[in-house]
């Protein structure tokens, strides 16, 4: 059927006959009465977005409005008839697809929301109902048989008859492709080459004629006859359907009557209740749709504002606003106005900036890196510009320049240099003997004197230790930024993770709250229809929101919109307002946490990263350390090529040692770092100022030895002191007092811990010598090993040499002694007496100041003590072979005759009595005890040999009565000789045992 606009009867319910329900289209409308409307094309099966035009979903026929015009819808196609269209040689496959997607045909149609799922349950009562008559009626069916299938016999032999007469007609006029056009068919059906045409018709063709006209026309009734047959066959069932069309027009005509009835009832209600509610939702939508519009409008005339309020930005240095800005329009620009023409190159032009901002942020950083570093120390500012410094390293943090602290580096690097040659330059410009024009700075180092230098090095310690502190400073702002952004990112993940838990315990709390009421389904429309109207979203989003329950689209939206129109206000009023602009960057950026969380999540570097600019920042801190330690080692290391710091006296080289040490505690105490290089240089110079120290003392004590009378010499009052300052046997040079010493005259002992010391005035010296040795110690704990062993080495250096000198009788040649005395030798015992004394003092002091793996080393000691007493022993053992050799000499001349005492008797008792007088006053009682003792044994050796060569027998005679003499006057010589009375001389010794 044809789609031609009267093809379809439109039905008129005003004026005219009602009883004729005949409906025709009117042809001709007054002008006032017409109604035109905008054709509209046919809305979309799956529209992505609604269009600007509010009343696009309203587009489709309305039975109550539209039922008096005709519209498109009005128009009718018979589908079988058109998918079965003769004229095509093959039906369409895509008839439906060509023009309603290709998805049409396989899209899986959802089941409805409204409609129950009906199952053969819902029929069960029907057919309960309906089983007993649907029995009745199978039982009827088989009583009465149907009476067409009685005709059908007679039906048969009719038809068969009827075959029999249709068979004589020919075939030719049976065919589809009869046509009498075709010159070959109609020469078949009438042959007029039978029929002579020359001369006209004579009687035989005139029969044939007619003959053949008759057989045509017997053919044609045969036709007629059969078709009537057919029709008789049939008449019953024409004029049933003939009853059934008219009683079908009746029900029709009813049935127009109540659906025109209805319309006008529907229209009536449309009119009155449903066009001004829809009406009204409609403006909503268009408001709503307004709005949008508007906002987006706004939405881009603030994006079009970004290049100026960006350059703005950056004109006042303010990085990670423009970076938030330039994030937020691109993210704007990938969501919100993605497509729009006049924005085409706006992305690839923010990135540029973008990369221009990234190269700025790295020169204002080395900018900011080289004021801060080379500033003046006269400052008491610690941090430069806090504020611009956070918001560098947000910034270079934010666009994931993580190596801004080897920039940092660089220039700390040059800073510590520039300190250097700063200080220098200071201090050369106050001295006028060096010329600075001429030198060059480690010259001019060297051209120093000592005390300049010394004043130059603490200048430049003090000078780094401000520079450490500033450092500390700056990077504990640069760590605190790099911390508040970890804890940042922690936090908002933690926030993620808690949202999405509290969303599907939402989801669930909210399919109970729908089982158990009912009414919440029309509440939550309500809500959806308030939200949609006051947010201004589109229909198609309002519907994605409520099914989804998720607001974050909508949300993200209005929170880009509102910083781009705050960037954009802010660019209107920025040329007048830079100060306030540079204010609410530094607000915004100490209120990093509250604002920054989720906005940079995704272009912040990861936890891992941030961690490990956090521990470089520890490590450049260390670096710091290092650095400043490396520059003052050159400093040390120029002024010690020419040798000047191994000249140093004690007390100046102590004070260097001090300086450094406290600058390095101060570094580690301020860095946490312990830095080795300054302490090893210094170790290397205290080696070689040791090495010094120790040679010049050694060749001192030589010197001395070797000028050494071995004479008693007097103690000043000053050595006095020395030795008392260590009675309670902690060792400290004491200095030296200008007064009040000399009035004090000198002794003629050395009193320690009681006892009297007779010492030489090298002695003397060799004691304030290893007291200085053990105060480098105090003063410089990190040459402990090396000067134990120089003053072991010192040490074994006395005992050596005093030894050559008096027992060797070396002193003889150097220093004109006529003979080496038993004076000489007891003196020299009671000097290494003294030094043993103070072996175990000077082991205990350096044991305190070596580490417990070190007390190895504590071995010199035991050595030097076994060293020393084999040397006592060996004096004494020469005192002893003194006067044996005078026994030896004296005694082999002795006889035993009258007078009485005899005279070798009272040689012997001579050189005894010389002898207790030259070492009774220097060695002490016991001492000299032991040392008569063996005297005496000695001289009871010869005495016996000389009496058995003698013949002398302990007989009782008159020899051995002489003999008795003689050792009785011995004997009371001996033990009248001071601290000698209770010696024990044990004289029977001198006769041989009788066997």
């Amino acid at each position: 059927m044809s789609s031609r606009q009267g093809s379809s009867p439109v039905p008129q319910s005003s004026g005219g006959d009602t009883s004729d329900k005949l409906f025709r289209k009117p042809r001709d409308l007054p002008a006032s009465s017409r109604h035109y409307r905008t054709p509209h094309s046919l809305p979309d099966v799956c529209p992505k977005e609604p269009t600007g035009d509010g009343r696009a979903l309203c587009d489709g026929p309305s039975v109550v409005a539209d039922q008096h015009r005709w519209t498109v819808y009005n128009s009718k196609v018979n589908l079988p008839a058109a998918l079965n269209d003769p004229r095509l040689a093959k039906r369409e496959s895509d008839f439906f697809t060509k023009t309603w997607g290709v998805d049409f045909a396989d899209t899986e149609v959802m089941p409805s929301f409204y409609l129950p799922n009906i199952s053969r349950e819902d029929f069960s009562s029907y057919l309960q109902d309906t089983a007993q008559r649907e029995k009745i009626h199978e039982r009827c069916k088989n009583i009465c048989p149907n009476k067409d299938d009685q005709l059908v016999p007679t039906i048969t032999n009719n038809h068969d008859k009827a075959r029999a007469e249709l068979d004589q007609v020919p075939k030719i006029f049976m065919r589809p492709e009869f046509q009498l056009n075709d010159p070959a068919t109609f020469n078949a059906v009438l042959p007029w080459s039978h029929f002579s045409v020359a001369g006209g018709m004579n009687n035989r063709d005139v029969a044939s004629s007619r003959l053949l006209q008759e057989k045509l026309s017997h053919y044609l009734d045969v036709v007629e006859v059969n078709i009537a047959r057919q029709i008789s066959l049939r008449s019953e069932a024409f004029f049933h359907a003939m009853s059934s069309q008219h009683e079908l027009q009746d029900q029709m005509r009813e049935t127009a009557d109540a659906v025109a009835k209805l319309r006008a009832c529907t229209a009536a209600i449309d009119r009155v209740m449903c066009r001004g509610p829809i009406r009204a939702l409609r403006d909503a939508l268009t408001r709503d749709n307004c709005i949008k519009l508007h906002n987006k409008l706004k939405l881009m005339a603030a994006v079009h504002q970004t290049q100026p309020t960006v350059q703005l930005l950056l004109s006042t240095s303010e990085f990670v606003g423009a970076l938030e800005l330039i994030a937020t329009t691109k993210e704007v620009l990938q969501q919100e106005l993605q497509g729009i023409h006049s924005f085409r190159h706006l992305g690839s032009q923010l990135c540029e900036m973008e990369r221009l901002i990234d190269k700025m942020m790295e020169a204002d950083f080395s900018t900011y890196a080289q004021s801060d570093l080379n500033r003046p120390f006269e400052e008491d500012i610690q941090v430069l510009e806090k504020d611009r410094l956070q918001s560098l390293v947000f910034g270079l943090l934010r666009q994931r320049k993580l190596d801004f602290l080897d920039i940092y580096s660089d220039e700390m690097i040059r800073a510590a240099k520039n300190i250097v040659r700063q200080c220098v330059l200071n201090s050369v410009s106050q001295n006028s003997d060096i010329d600075p024009n001429t030198i060059k700075l480690h010259e001019q180092m060297r051209s120093m004197t000592l005390q300049l230098w010394f004043d130059l090095l603490k200048d430049i310690f003090e000078h780094f230790i401000l520079f450490l502190k500033r450092i500390k400073a700056t990077l504990s702002i640069i760590r605190n930024v790099v911390l508040e952004v970890l804890d940042s990112s922690q936090r908002s993940r933690l926030a993620d993770v808690a949202s999405a838990v509290n969303h599907s315990d939402g989801r669930a709390n909210e399919d109970d709250e729908e089982e158990e009421s009912g009414g919440s389904a029309l509440h939550s429309g309500e809500t959806a229809l308030a939200y949609l109207t006051h947010e201004g979203l589109f229909i198609s989003d309002a519907l994605n929101e409520v099914e989804q329950c998720n607001s974050t689209a909508a949300h993200a939206h209005l929170k880009a919109q509102t910083r781009l129109e705050a960037c954009g206000s802010d660019s209107a009023s920025a040329t007048t307002e830079s100060s306030s602009s540079r204010e609410h960057n530094t607000n915004t950026t100490s209120s990093l946490p509250i604002w920054g969380a989720a906005a940079i999540e995704d272009v912040m570097p990861s936890d891992l990263e941030l961690g490990r600019v956090a521990n470089n920042i520890q490590e450049l801190l260390y670096t710091a350390s290092d650095v400043s330690h490396d520059r003052c080692v050159k400093v040390l290391m120029t002024r010690a090529k020419d040798g000047s710091l191994e000249r140093l006296s004690s007390s100046e080289f102590v004070c260097l040692s001090q300086t450094v040490e406290t600058f390095a505690r101060d570094t580690e105490e301020l860095c946490g770092r312990r830095s080795v290089s300054l302490r090893g240089a210094l170790q290397s110079q205290a080696n070689r100022f040791v090495q010094r120290f120790h040679e010049e003392r050694k060749n001192k004590l030589s010197l001395l030895l070797d000028n050494e009378r071995w004479k008693q010499a007097e103690v000043p009052a000053e050595f006095q002191d020395l030795v008392d300052s260590m009675a309670d046997g902690r060792i400290n040079l004491p200095e030296r007092k200008s007064t009040g010493s000399e009035d004090r005259k000198p002794s003629d002992f050395l009193c320690v811990d009681g006892q009297k010391y007779a010492v030489v005035g090298t002695v003397l010296l060799l004691i304030r010598m290893f007291l200085e040795y053990c105060q480098c110690v105090n003063n410089i704990p990190s040459i402990a090993t090396d000067i134990l062993t120089r003053l072991a080495d010192l040490l074994k250096h006395f005992n050596s040499r005093s030894c050559q000198l008096v027992l060797g009788a070396g002193a003889l040649q150097l220093v004109g002694l006529k003979t080496i005395t038993t004076r000489n030798l007891a003196l020299v015992s009671r000097c290494l007496q003294l030094v043993i004394h103070y072996i175990p003092v000077i082991r205990a002091h350096f044991e305190t100041r070596l580490q417990p793996k070190q007390y190895s080393i504590l071995r010199h000691f035991d050595h030097m003590t076994k060293d020393y007493n084999d040397h006592i022993s060996e004096i004494s053992a020469k005192l002893v072979a003194i006067m044996d050799s005078m026994f030896e000499k004296v005694l082999s001349k002795y006889e035993v005759k009258a007078p009485m005492p005899s005279a070798c008797l009272r040689n012997v008792c001579k050189q005894m009595a010389k002898m207790h007088e030259a070492i009774n006053e220097l060695l002490p009682e016991k001492q000299t005890q032991m040392l008569f003792l063996q005297i005496n044994a000695s001289f009871k050796l010869h005495v016996k040999r000389q009496l058995a060569r003698l013949g002398v027998i302990n007989d009782g005679g008159p020899q051995y009565g002489l003999v008795m003499v003689d050792v009785a006057f011995y004997s009371e010589n001996v033990q009248a000789l001071r601290s000698l009375e209770r010696l024990d001389l044990n004289m029977p010794e001198i006769w041989e045992q009788k066997r």
